[in-house]
């Protein structure tokens, strides 16, 4: 994958953020999306290996669309800054992110403001069992990849039908559960980065199956 050619293009399309821009270079962008599904094809195919619950997905399945969504957002600009794509993405669950972008590179993982319904299972399963949760991100290694979980709103008091001295409270509260590990550029170009990303996803697979049997298990 010739990640400097992502970029570069990356660069240019962010400085032209216009329809004339990407019609007139409508080949480099299908040159590099064309690269970065090949890309995903082969990390799809290396990830499987390591996970037996990986749930194939193949790279025109995972990336997501470079445009904006401007009838929800009318004064973002056309287009993103950064191609992205979830593998992993068994429906219903929360995937493995890969955002390769000109601000930031980031791998991420599990449930960004998720509906009231998933929200609820995640809540129900941290006050069956939430200490294995907790278990799970304070691990050195955990904390070290992710720093800890995303932070993002989280409720001021107790949500519904728990109490605020529950002995999970602060997980509780939380309306996002996910976590994000960020590379440089550098990173990015580097040699090793596949083998970067492969320790980014080994690190988050207990943190992600435990929401994923939360909101798939009745």
């Amino acid at each position: 994958m010739d990640f400097k050619n992502l970029i570069e293009f990356l660069k240019a399309l962010n400085s032209n953020n216009s329809k004339e821009w990407m019609d007139a270079n409508r080949k480099w962008y299908k040159e590099v999306r064309t690269d970065f599904v090949k890309w995903l094809d082969h990390m799809n195919i290396i990830l499987a290996d390591l996970d037996d619950e990986y749930y194939d997905t193949p790279g025109k399945k995972g990336i997501n669309r470079i445009n904006n969504n401007l009838m929800f957002h009318p004064n973002k600009p056309v287009y993103k800054d950064h191609f992205g794509a979830g593998l992993d993405k068994r429906p219903l669950t929360g995937d493995f992110y890969i955002e390769i972008g000109v601000e930031r590179c980031i791998m991420a993982g599990g449930f960004w403001r998720p509906d009231s319904s998933t929200l609820k299972s995640i809540r129900d399963a941290i006050d069956y069992d939430g200490e294995v949760f907790e278990k799970i991100i304070t691990q050195k290694s955990f904390k070290n990849v992710f720093g800890g979980l995303y932070e993002d709103a989280k409720l001021i008091k107790a949500p519904k039908g728990f109490s605020n001295s529950h002995e999970h409270i602060q997980l509780l509260r939380n309306k996002t559960f996910a976590v994000a590990h960020e590379f440089s550029t550098n990173e990015v170009f580097s040699a090793d980065f596949e083998e970067k990303i492969i320790n980014v996803y080994k690190e988050m697979l207990p943190f992600r199956r435990y929401l994923n049997k939360a909101v798939t298990v009745a």
